[in-house]
């Protein structure tokens, strides 16, 4: 099998009060280690991680330029973030109607689509870390079931990721362990496949999402599940590979690894904070041990606000690690 990337123009039609989309794009589904498309062929995702609809909307950046630059940088596949305070106050039809806007976007230009839940803290005791990432148990169930009900014919709508970053540490947030995570993933994904479960499950590690130790020896026991990561630079010291392979990488060799976050800057840069900090030397290490491993990914962020930013103002002029990381994507080979 080959790996090949994908751009087909797509078509819509619109049903009732919202937009039903046609499978115009090859689906994608789970097949051991790899994503692979209808034909069997082998998909490696090359993309990046938007901010929030909401955000993008009300500084009028939610248009299809928006989708057009990306696309522009060489991404296949495009991670949209959803904050549940934000889906709250905007209101639910209102923010599924910005969704539709963009997965018709991504669609027209040959881009797939994960959409993130984007909460980090302690689904299982209904705890986080800090307002913006405020969710329940009930209401996520009831999100994903939204979600799947209104994009279960999307080819585009390729993956649903269903938590951004369980927490571990304990303190405050309570211990979340991946012995406790693990059934709660397989709970959602039953409450999910009530409606659709054709599309891809995204499961993150521990500990912010970085840790997949405990997958291999005792994986999510349910139909086509992938797994996240997000080793953005300081959760190691250097040399970066071993750790890499030992906390999540040799995962690769049995499922897919879909790197949702990771990305560096300066120290002196606008919003530098750990564990972003560091140099092109973490970006060519990052790049080339996705492709030794054949691991998709999607940076963060593109978005001249949210650090580490790819892009530092609305022209889409790249960042320090934007210009890194657009040659990187704009590379075809493997």
């Amino acid at each position: 099998m080959r790996t090949i990337n994908l751009a087909i123009t797509a078509s819509l039609v619109v049903l009732m009060s919202f937009t039903v989309f046609a499978e115009s794009l090859p689906k994608i589904r789970v097949d051991g280690k790899n994503f692979v498309n209808e034909s069997g062929e082998i998909i490696r995702f090359k993309g990046v991680s938007f901010s929030d609809p909401d955000k993008l909307e009300k500084e009028g950046q939610w248009t299809r330029r928006y989708f057009e630059e990306a696309h522009n940088w060489g991404c296949n596949i495009v991670r949209i973030p959803v904050h549940p305070p934000r889906l709250n106050e905007r209101g639910w039809e209102n923010y599924f109607n910005l969704l539709d806007k963009g997965i018709s976007w991504a669609e027209e230009l040959g881009m797939y689509v994960i959409i993130d839940w984007h909460s980090i803290g302690n689904l299982n005791k209904e705890k986080w870390f800090r307002p913006i990432y405020t969710t329940s148990w009930a209401e996520t169930v009831k999100f994903w079931k939204m979600v799947a009900e209104r994009y279960k014919n999307s080819t585009t709508v390729a993956f649903y990721e269903l938590y951004n970053e369980p927490t571990s540490q304990g303190g405050e947030l309570g211990k979340l362990t991946w012995a406790t995570w693990k059934p709660t993933m397989e709970k959602l994904i039953d409450e999910i496949n009530q409606v659709d479960d054709q599309t891809v499950y995204l499961v993150a590690g521990m500990d912010w999402g970085y840790f997949l130790d405990e997958t291999v020896k005792n994986p999510v026991k349910r139909n086509n599940v992938a797994y996240v990561t997000h080793p953005y630079p300081q959760k190691r010291d250097k040399p970066w590979e071993p750790q890499w392979e030992k906390d999540w990488g040799h995962v690769a060799d049995h499922y897919p690894i879909m790197a949702t976050e990771f990305g560096f800057m300066g120290p002196d840069e606008r919003g530098a904070h750990i564990p972003c900090i560091s140099d092109e030397s973490y970006g060519e290490a990052i790049m080339n041990y996705f492709s030794e491993k054949g691991i998709s990914f999607t940076l963060w962020c593109f978005d001249p606000h949210w650090a580490p930013v790819l892009i530092s103002d609305w022209n889409y002029t790249p960042s320090r690690q934007g210009r890194f990381f657009r040659q990187a994507l704009s590379e075809k080979k493997e």
